[in-house]
């Protein structure tokens, strides 16, 4: 078992260090602050825990049987992304990136990062057709099937948080570089930019 969970580590530090629409958003968000950033890697990493968890069920295979499913949901996944990626350049152009602390409450600023990173992960059908072929890769055939793909899919999110807050403390240590206007609105250029260009890409693609 110890073999298997480096293993399977190992695999969840290649996935993480893979740059994706989530490691774009959660930069961006922590270029406002590292409250936002922290609770969009929650919200991403939540949305990887329930992937796991319909899969783990199941589920993920009916989408991944069905052309229909799978394309419904990819469009829905690359409108989501351009939504994402247009919030970014139209931030750049007002020239009001810190669109969270202009917020009413931390609470509001929470909700909306943490729903930020949910919504982008659950709207990507890619993640759960991968969760459905790299977690059973690692359940032993002795073990409980059900119990152990939600075992590993919990570790996977609670992994993912570690590795992503080092992102966030990163951009942390750099905002009083990132704070500059023209930075700034560089990175939310920037940002936008590869959304879009990924939600354009996913919308495409078969």
């Amino acid at each position: 078992m110890l073999a298997t969970l480096l293993a399977f580590l190992g695999a969840c530090t290649l996935i993480a260090a893979t740059p994706g629409p989530s490691t774009v958003l959660i930069i961006r968000n922590s270029m406002h602050s590292r409250r936002a950033g922290m609770m969009t890697v929650l919200g991403n990493e939540t949305g990887v825990f329930l992937w796991g968890a319909i899969a783990a069920f199941g589920l993920t295979a009916l989408l991944a049987a069905s052309q229909v499913a799978y394309d419904v949901m990819r469009w829905v996944g690359a409108a989501v992304l351009v939504w994402f990626g247009v919030q970014a350049l139209r931030a750049a152009r007002r020239g009001a990136a810190a669109e969270f602390a202009d917020r009413a409450g931390a609470e509001v600023t929470s909700w909306r990062a943490y729903r930020s990173g949910l919504l982008l992960n659950l709207a990507n059908p890619k993640v759960g057709v991968f969760a459905m072929s790299f977690l059973p890769q690692f359940v032993p055939s002795s073990a409980p099937q059900l119990a152990t793909t939600l075992a590993f899919a919990a570790l996977w999110a609670v992994y993912e948080v570690g590795w992503y807050a080092v992102y966030v403390w990163f951009v942390g240590r750099l905002k009083g570089v990132l704070s500059r206007a023209g930075v700034r609105k560089r990175l939310e250029q920037v940002s936008g930019t590869v959304l879009v260009a990924l939600g354009i890409r996913l919308a495409v693609e078969h």
